[in-house]
């Protein structure tokens, strides 16, 4: 059974880019190979281990890709009054304010405020509503954020 992925519209525009990006990159990777060989001795050129590295890098990022995007789910945030995939929801601890959008986990990305629901954040937000107060363990210890709003 093929593992389907929640992901938003954004996320899927974001991984197509990405995608047409390292597909792009596939010639000049090729032309770093073959000018590598031209070196001479393939089993001490450092040139060529590169180049085939970085091309078996990218190799797997297309294929992890494309295999998300063949089996994304599109997450549609619907209007809700308790946390679900696809909310923004915006959380208070003392004069703190913080805002999360609560996503799949392809497409978490915590610097830019976008947590999986599967992470410890996320599975404690999931399914509350505003005004409920959420304890979240963090190295430093316990926080506890209200929820202000949920978008």
């Amino acid at each position: 059974m093929k593992k389907t992925y929640q992901i938003t519209e954004a996320g899927k525009k974001e991984l197509e880019l990405e995608l047409d990006e390292l597909k792009s990159q596939r010639g000049e990777i090729a032309e770093k190979i073959a000018a590598a060989r031209d070196f001479g001795d393939l089993s001490e050129n450092a040139e060529y281990d590169a180049a085939r590295e970085e091309q078996g890098i990218v190799e797997t990022r297309i294929a992890e890709i494309e295999d998300i995007l063949q089996n994304a789910e599109i997450i549609k945030a619907v209007k809700s009054s308790s946390v679900g995939l696809g909310s923004r929801v915006e959380l208070k601890a003392g004069e703190k304010i913080v805002t999360y959008t609560v996503v799949g986990p392809v497409e978490a990305d915590p610097l830019a405020g976008k947590i999986s629901d599967e992470s410890p954040i996320g599975k404690q937000l999931m399914g509350k509503k505003v005004g409920d107060e959420v304890v979240i363990v963090t190295p430093k210890g316990e926080i506890i954020y209200q929820i202000v709003s949920i978008r």
